[in-house]
């Protein structure tokens, strides 16, 4: 099956809406039905309701306001597929979405194909300009969900001592480059999206910023730097965490990133580190880009080693001049790869980059009307920006001007971490 980033520039929505569709079923192919129900915590939701939910945007946004005569294909699924729509009525619990054992896969798969026919027949018969901008939103909101649906089913896996493998696949590995400085003057730029290309909310207004002359690394940090980190006791010190994040270390007990095993606990700190990656559980490859750290593991390895990470602005600043080549998810390896090449790198790809910008509104920044203006503007507040996309991320997703968001304790998805300087 060919990705929608393999697509050329020609095709048609109707096409990319194909493929794109047709993709987050491939995903879902290599589980069991069982698989596709389980959800093992409040944040990571089951395979079936991601399959359930990206048709439940479609039938509610583009086929109920634009197809003639419509008729839900069952009246209950607009309760148990809502996300956090609160102008479209009511919701199924988030931590509840585990206990749908009905309907079954076979009936979610059925919906799909359903409300894909409809689709098919609308952009077959309307060029509605209105419409068809709502099912681009709607082709980038489903390709979030591939990737919710491959951090989600990484982590319920994980939870199983059998330590199974979604695949087979494994990343390759190079000789990392040094880590070098890559220096930017600063001064007043712009960021934020320009253009008719698509963009989500968040990205806009562009506007202007001023930098101080910044640095960052030429490279996302390895496990192996991690693991020297972990091994000069980076983990029981208080000195190099925020206040609220060595509670959380503390609470957690945590001793080292999310995925990170060791069979014996007084050789943590002499390389008999495992990783439990979507291929299963591996030995840990120290040339690797780390991942699944929070932001407050990323702060503290940066206050380790006498850095800081960098803001959004910076870092967009530096990507916006760069190719958007990089390591996503149509590798089909779904993990992070060493770093090639010289100069600045993996800005693209691999692992999602933590800055230390909270997530806010940019100046002039107004939500769109209506249930869609819910997308992006009501979570803006106690979370951090993240930039780049990761291994997991659709090609062709991504933008220098994409912002991701996530709370500061967040670490399964696939976070990493580049450092930067004054």
């Amino acid at each position: 099956m060919q990705s929608t980033q393999e697509l050329p520039r020609s095709v048609s929505l109707a096409e990319r809406y194909q493929s794109i569709r047709q993709r987050t079923l491939a995903l879902a192919a290599p589980l069991s039905p069982e698989d596709c129900c389980v959800q093992p915590m409040v944040e990571a939701s089951p395979t079936k309701w991601h399959l359930g939910h990206t048709a439940w945007f479609f039938e509610t946004f583009v086929l109920e306001p634009w197809e003639a005569d419509f008729r839900p294909f069952h009246p209950a699924f607009r309760v148990l597929f809502n996300s956090y729509y609160n102008a479209v009525g009511n919701k199924h619990p988030r931590p509840h979405r585990g206990l749908l054992t009905r309907p079954g896969l076979d009936e979610v798969i059925a919906y799909r194909a359903n409300v894909d026919e409809r689709v098919a027949n609308l952009l077959a018969t309307t060029g509605d300009q209105e419409l068809q901008a709502t099912i681009e939103l709607g082709l980038h909101h489903e390709q979030q969900h591939q990737e919710l649906l491959l951090t989600d089913i990484k982590y319920l896996l994980s939870c199983n001592p059998l330590f199974p493998a979604y695949h087979d696949r494994i990343s390759t590995t190079t000789e990392n480059p040094v880590m070098a400085w890559i220096s930017f003057a600063g001064g007043l730029v712009e960021i934020g999206h320009t253009g008719s290309a698509f963009s989500f909310d968040n990205e806009s207004p562009r506007h202007v910023v001023f930098l101080q002359p910044y640095a960052l690394s030429s490279r996302l940090v390895t496990n192996g730097e991690y693991a020297k980190f972990i091994a000069s006791g980076g983990y029981r010190d208080p000195a190099h965490w925020l206040a609220e994040g060595w509670d959380w270390r503390v609470a957690q007990n945590r001793e080292a990133p999310l995925y990170w095993h060791s069979h014996d606990t007084h050789q943590k700190h002499e390389g008999t580190w495992e990783e439990f990656t979507l291929a299963g559980l591996r030995p840990l490859d120290p040339a690797q880009p780390v991942v699944h750290v929070s932001y407050y593991e990323a702060d503290a390895y940066a206050r380790w080693a006498g850095v800081r990470l960098p803001t959004e602005a910076e870092w967009e600043h530096a990507a916006a001049a760069q190719s958007l080549d990089g390591h996503f998810a149509n590798a089909g390896l779904f993990h992070p790869r060493s770093a090639t090449g010289a100069g600045i790198v993996q800005l693209f790809g691999d692992t999602w980059e933590w800055t230390q910008s909270a997530y806010a509104p940019y100046p002039g920044f107004r939500a769109p009307a209506g249930a869609v203006g819910e997308y992006n503007g009501k979570f803006m507040v106690n979370q951090y920006v993240l930039r780049g996309g990761s291994c997991v991320t659709p090609e062709g997703h991504i933008r220098s001007t994409y912002r991701n968001f996530f709370h500061a304790n967040a670490c399964w998805q696939f976070s990493g971490i580049r450092l930067a300087r004054s």
